[in-house]
């Protein structure tokens, strides 16, 4: 270390010129004209040479590792009634709903045992029952997210569950 050199203190944030030597005692001067006293083994010596004729290395970042188990496809429930039952035209109205609400809590409740991540419910579009009996369903949920007033909320047939 001499006077004339550009040092930085160690575990500071200041740097300056190297002005005055005595002993182990060293003066600097910051950019602002402000003085310091330091010992010569809390400053060190900045050289812009020391980097320039480095070459740089750049080394390829390694995949990040994705646990097989979060990375599976969710489990599909299709709610559409000819999926549900043998014979859907001897069903009236009232009771494919209630099917297919139960249908919707039977699956519901095996993803939740058998600690399934992922659920896309498909309710098809239509007139909008279907749809708005599952939301209330999921509504009344806990433990589960799902958008519930996302843009396409009446476009799409489908809902994804995220249970956590």
């Amino acid at each position: 270390m001499k006077i004339g050199d550009l040092v930085s203190v160690i575990d500071e944030n200041l740097r300056g010129t190297v002005i005055k030597i005595i002993a182990n005692q060293v003066k600097i001067e910051d950019e602002h004209g402000f003085t310091y006293n330091f010992s010569k083994d809390k400053l060190t010596i900045i050289d812009s040479e020391l980097y320039e004729n480095s070459p740089i290395i750049r080394k390829k970042e390694s995949p990040k590792i994705i646990s097989k188990k979060h990375n599976k496809a969710p489990l599909k429930l299709d709610l559409h009634f000819n999926f549900l039952v043998k014979n859907p035209a001897d069903y009236d109205a009232f009771e494919r709903l209630i099917i297919q609400r139960e249908k919707l809590l039977e699956t519901i409740d095996f993803c939740r045992k058998n600690h399934i991540k992922n659920l896309l419910i498909i309710h098809g579009i239509g007139d909008g029952v279907l749809q708005k009996m599952v939301y209330d369903v999921l509504e009344g949920l806990t433990n589960i997210e799902y958008d519930s007033d996302g843009f396409f909320y009446h476009q799409s047939g489908n809902v994804e569950v995220k249970f956590l």
